[in-house]
């Protein structure tokens, strides 16, 4: 089920062989909001928005507002099925003068319809496989410039439905859970121009480091989606209503690939039995160095964003970005467009991508964003009692 939802179009040659980062829950790596996916899918160290928390909480000490909500939406895979779909809903409130805030979210993740079948075939019904995630975070800054976030997560993946019926050579599969921790810290420094203040930022988040998840009656397990991602971006004031801001980040899943220079099968592929058995912690460390490819692979396992984004008075924007990842680590190559508007108390944005690999199942997706600044909806309210 993941390999199909997320494995990237892929050569029939078999030199050099595909070895892409396969995890448990894919559905956490995909960007759910449109402004960050207009940008390239890059958020770590952009200006601070109602999705933060997916990104990077820390970013919330440097909201406009005390709180917000946001929910977003995302027609998923639609060049492959048309059920597929992947809802996002986030919240934030700061405490101001009591130093730091809290954060919150919840994602869920619906695979569309899906026969089960035996090993012979069999069909046994239809089920609609899902996930969820829900978690928590807490942020504040620590100097003028600096804030740092950590966050708690619980994971929760049913990719039977509740059908415990054995269809594999695992045997039965069951539900999965899980628990993780994020990591974030953000960096936003305003330099004094001619034309107005300008800002440079810098982020930096651990995600998803947590515990595996077993499916399997056998015991077999699979990791989560850990990653390391690293963010700058710039804002350039053209004029007191002109801005423009360019963001670049990099993004390294720590999870060890199943081709690797540590496998026990003599054609260098872990069996299911020796990968299950690898703790997390060490997973963490060994994706720096199990390629088989040496140096060279493990740089091709980290994916590019970059972004461009122009804004009107803070009030309407235009966003252009490109994502890149290798081809034999997935190939999910896309450019990306947005546009959004933000007027008192709500912000609207959506976005589109581009495919550039043939055949790309992403192309043509497109996300939703809808947030509410609720401090801005409490002020309007009191200024009509008055």
């Amino acid at each position: 089920m993941v390999a199909l939802l997320f494995a990237a179009t892929m050569s029939a040659e078999t030199e050099p062989t595909p070895n892409p980062v396969i995890t448990a829950m894919p559905s956490l790596s995909i960007a759910p909001d449109a402004r960050a996916a207009g940008l390239g899918d890059v958020g770590v160290a952009t200006e601070a928005d109602f999705n933060s928390q997916y990104w990077n909480p820390a970013k919330y000490a440097y909201m406009y507002s005390k709180g917000g909500i946001t929910a977003n939406y995302t027609p998923w895979l639609r060049k492959l099925v048309g059920d597929i779909d992947l809802a996002y809903l986030a919240g934030f409130y700061n405490f101001g003068d009591l130093g730091g805030g809290i954060g919150a979210s919840f994602t869920y993740f619906s695979m569309g319809d899906v026969a089960l079948t035996t090993m012979d075939g069999t069909k046994l019904q239809d089920v609609r496989p899902n996930e969820w995630a829900l978690d928590l975070s807490y942020f504040r800054k620590l100097h003028e410039y600096v804030s740092m976030s950590v966050a708690v997560r619980f994971l929760y993946s049913d990719l039977n439905n509740g059908v415990n019926s054995s269809t594999s050579t695992a045997g039965e599969m069951h539900a999965a859970w899980s628990m993780a921790a994020d990591i974030g810290l953000y960096y936003k420094q305003p330099i004094e121009l001619p034309m107005g203040t300008s800002h440079f930022s810098l982020g930096f988040t651990l995600k998803n480091l947590g515990g595996k998840m077993t499916y399997a009656e056998d015991g077999s397990s699979n990791f989560i989606p850990t990653s390391m991602n690293l963010g700058v971006g710039y804002e350039l004031p053209l004029n007191k209503y002109n801005f423009l801001t360019f963001n670049l980040e990099t993004n390294k899943m720590l999870v060890p690939t199943r081709y690797s220079k540590f496998a026990d099968q003599p054609d260098g592929k872990y069996s299911q039995d020796a990968y299950s058995a690898i703790n997390p912690a060490k997973g963490w460390f060994q994706s720096f160095a199990d390629a088989p490819g040496g140096a060279k692979e493990e740089f091709e396992e980290v994916r590019w964003g970059a972004g461009i984004e122009y804004s009107y008075n803070k009030q309407f924007f235009a966003r252009v970005g490109y994502s890149y990842e290798n081809y034999y680590k997935g190939n999910r190559n896309v450019i990306t467009f947005g546009a959004g508007f933000h007027l008192s108390i709500v912000t609207l944005d959506v976005s589109y991508c581009v495919g550039l690999a043939a055949s790309n199942p992403l192309d043509q997706t497109m996300r939703f964003t809808l947030g509410f600044d609720l401090y801005g909806i409490k002020d309007l309210v009191d200024n009509k009692k008055k």
